[in-house]
């Protein structure tokens, strides 16, 4: 026989509920007496503990901001993402079902419209169902619900503890009762409800009865009914225990207890009842996508977005504020995407390297600023945006810098850049024509080693110049170890030959070429230091050999150029938007004149010849003004293509983002793999991909020419440095003279000359056209680079 248990010592017992009834009893005495000791000690009552507590309560509940979730929208409004952290959408009071009324009023407070916001004579009756029937009855009012999940709600918002129904103590329940007081003096009954209704968990992150009735029944608050809005009445007393997809009979159950409720206080009548109880649960379950990972376009610029708030002082001093004003304070966050141009880029993207048929380490990013302006259109990626560990999932952004600004405390979930390459040669151009020299001098182009010791004038360094370090000296190549002879500047440029844009920077100083670079925006995408740090000043940085830089970047210095030397910060958001009204400032456009026009027309003028005549000149992009470059590292790791008008510039790029120097050579790449690599033969056919459904979006303008000096033809001899270091070399090299086009004259642009395939980026041939036929694989292995120092 089982050991019977001692009546004394169970609550289950007469003794043990009397017992818990004088315990209840005292508890329930000092709460009543509660209600009454304000008027008592305004009557001049004797002092008391009690009195001394209620003195030190707040008469008004201070309601912080209800947490509603943030959206993310383009320029033209349309949807990105939403952000949460509670999943609430807000309805008035005439939004919401009188069903769903009814059913809460019926089970959780049918005297709701009768007490002052604590029910005394339910406290008494709660007391004694729980003593006589061993129940766990509450006695809270909605009033009195309304206050607990406001203090929780203020609690999350301070991102403090919050203190929930089952860890109440006496304190808590006096201070429950003072303020559900102070808020029916306050409000009307139609606004507590109201304000219960939105506030309210019913189930996980969704709060507030309109998405609860989004997320279970797919429909509005409104149009709920009589079982429905039963169900959901029910979740309030344990969205958890009842939840009804991981218990739907427990669901069931305790929706047919609040129909009973219903009928016992005359909201329906039996056949309503009884029609209403033989139904199932009848969900519709509709998750609200939340967060970036769920964008409905452009995940990179929402997460980009997200880090730029997350780290701006002006949504909060501290990391904690910005995250609540971010997920709790219902954003309205208008940026400067345009969906029309992101579509098009995305296109583009997911057709060159489509991550299902592409190798994993292999990234594709295109990114579109607006000259002028600096406004971000588009910021695309071949990736999935997910953290999960299959190949072409990323949660990192191959467009932007790794932190902002340099600061390490800043991330905005960059990786940070790639090498250049030759993108970056319009720069030394640019030094060129900005010291007064013409683009049509013809320069010594032959192959030379330039020994150890070797001095490049660099007057920022100390000593004034750059000496070369290699025991052996170095020699900087041509694509294929060809093409080595004389050539203009243009000419040099248009064909990405090595050997020219050094024999350029030899009459210049390496300082000012950087500092028109750093000018122009450029600088190490994986600064950390606190600032945004300039490149290495070395020779092998002309043709991009240094730190990496990130295609946002290249896109802000190119766009400078198309807007003639007028250079943009890049910028992400229009204007921001509380629930509440409150708004927030956000950058205005931040520009600056950083070289002269004329030292950008000079640049525009040779990056134009790239397409006319080198290896943008196949390209199928349709008809407008357009200028580029072609880029691509030594290791052929990196490839990029830049193009840009007077209407947006684009930066496409297409690398190993995994191992930084693992050629792209022999990797599968939109299910071909290419035994060669360049700038020329993906990324810039992808670009072009883009701007057969984008370039009319952002039409350019014709650029102006450069003034006459910068095109006339000086024809100079060999300065004397250059005259003896090729002397020095000839009869070593044995160069053979290579076809060179005619100067150019000073006005009209010289008939364009057939592309010479093997004289490029470090020499790039001309691109295949994307929309002709397919894009040059293992059957055309030319490729474009050779070694680069």
């Amino acid at each position: 026989m089982a050991a019977r248990k001692s009546p004394v010592f169970t609550t289950a017992t007469t003794f043990g509920r009397l017992l818990s009834f004088l315990g209840v009893s005292v508890l329930c005495g000092v709460l009543t007496a509660g209600l009454f000791v304000p008027m008592a000690a305004g009557a001049g009552s004797a002092a008391s503990a009690s009195i001394t507590f209620f003195d030190g309560l707040p008469a008004d509940l201070e309601r912080a901001t209800l947490a509603t979730p943030t959206r993310i929208v383009a320029a033209d409004d349309s949807l990105i993402a939403t952000l949460y952290e509670e999943n609430r959408q807000p309805v008035t009071f005439d939004q919401i079902s009188p069903h769903m009324v009814d059913a809460l009023l019926s089970v959780e407070d049918y005297r709701y419209y009768e007490h002052g916001g604590v029910d005394v004579q339910g406290i008494f009756g709660a007391i004694a169902s729980n003593v006589s029937n061993g129940t766990s009855r509450g006695a809270s009012t909605i009033t009195q619900q309304f206050v607990t999940n406001v203090l929780i709600n203020s609690a999350n918002e301070r991102g403090e503890e919050a203190t929930y129904s089952g860890s109440k103590g006496v304190s808590d329940k006096v201070r429950e009762i003072r303020l559900a007081i102070a808020v029916e003096n306050e409000m009307t009954k139609d606004e507590i409800l109201e304000g219960y209704f939105n506030i309210v968990p019913f189930t996980g992150n969704t709060y507030g009865v309109q998405a609860a009735s989004k997320y279970f029944f797919n429909k509005d608050a409104i149009d709920l009914n009589i079982q429905e809005s039963a169900l959901l009445a029910g979740l309030v007393n344990g969205p958890g225990y009842y939840d009804p997809q991981v218990y739907p009979e427990r669901a069931i159950e305790r929706r047919n207890l609040v129909l009973g409720t219903m009928l016992e206080h005359g909201k329906i009548d039996q056949a309503q009842y009884d029609a209403a109880v033989a139904t199932g649960l009848d969900l519709t379950i509709t998750p609200t996508k939340q967060g970036c990972v769920a964008a409905e376009q452009a995940p990179y610029f929402c997460s980009y977005v997200e880090h730029l708030v997350l780290n701006s002082e002006e949504f909060g001093a501290t990391a904690a504020e910005r995250r609540s004003v971010l997920y709790r304070s219902g954003l309205t966050i208008k940026t400067t995407l345009d969906p029309a141009v992101q579509e098009a880029a995305q296109t583009a993207v997911n057709e060159t390297a489509n991550p299902d048929t592409t190798a994993g380490q292999v990234g594709h990013s295109m990114i579109s600023l607006q000259p002028g302006t600096g406004n971000i259109l588009s910021m695309a990626q071949n990736t999935r945006f997910t953290p999960g560990e299959n190949p072409g999932d990323s949660m990192l952004n191959f467009n932007v810098d790794q932190y902002q600004d340099g600061d390490p405390e800043k991330s905005l979930g960059g990786i940070g850049g790639f090498q250049p390459g030759s993108t970056f040669k319009p720069f030394t151009v640019a030094a060129w024509v900005d010291a007064g020299k013409s683009l049509n001098t013809q320069l010594d182009g032959r192959k030379k080693t330039y020994p150890q010791g070797d001095r490049w004038t660099a007057s920022c360094l100390d000593g004034g110049a750059f000496p070369i370090g290699e025991p052996e000296g170095w020699t900087p190549q041509n694509y294929g170890d060809t093409n080595y002879g004389d050539a203009t500047v243009l000419h040099g440029l248009a064909q990405s030959l090595n050997t020219i844009t050094f024999s350029t920077a030899r009459q210049l100083d390496l300082c000012r070429i950087m500092e028109i670079a750093e000018d122009m925006g450029i600088h190490d995408g994986k600064s950390d230091s606190g600032e945004k740090e300039p490149l290495d000043i070395k020779p092998s940085a002309l043709i991009g050999g240094v730190q990496d830089v990130s295609p946002m970047v290249m896109a802000q210095a190119f766009a400078g150029f198309a807007a003639e030397g007028n250079v943009c910060e890049p910028r992400a958001l229009l204007e921001v938007t509380a629930a509440n009204g409150k708004t927030y400032d956000v950058p205005e456009p931040e520009c600056e004149q950083v070289i002269s026009k004329e030292t950008a027309r000079g640049v525009n003028y040779a990056t134009q010849e790239v397409m006319k005549s080198g290896s943008g000149s196949l390209l199928n992009y349709g008809y407008q003004p357009m200028a580029g470059k072609t880029g691509t590292n030594d290791s052929r790791s990196q490839t990029w293509f830049i193009g840009y008008n007077s209407g947006m510039a684009t930066a496409s790029w297409i690398g190993n983002w995994k191992a930084g120097t693992e050629s792209l050579s022999g990797l599968e790449i939109g299910g071909r793999i290419y035994p060669e690599i360049d700038g020329s033969l993906i990324a810039a056919p992808s670009w072009a991909k883009f701007m057969q459904q984008a370039g009319d979006l952002y039409p350019g303008e014709a650029f102006a020419n450069p003034p006459g000096n910068l095109l006339m033809n000086p024809n100079p001899s060999p300065s004397p440095s250059e005259s003896e270091e090729a002397d020095k070399d000839k009869d070593k090299d044995k160069p053979k003279p290579s076809a060179t086009p005619a100067p150019r004259p000073t006005t009209a642009p010289a008939p364009k000359p057939e592309p010479e395939p093997t004289t490029e980026e470090p020499s790039e041939p001309a691109a295949s056209p994307p929309a002709a036929g397919p894009v040059p694989g293992p059957e055309n292995p030319e490729a474009p680079e050779a070694s680069v120092p």
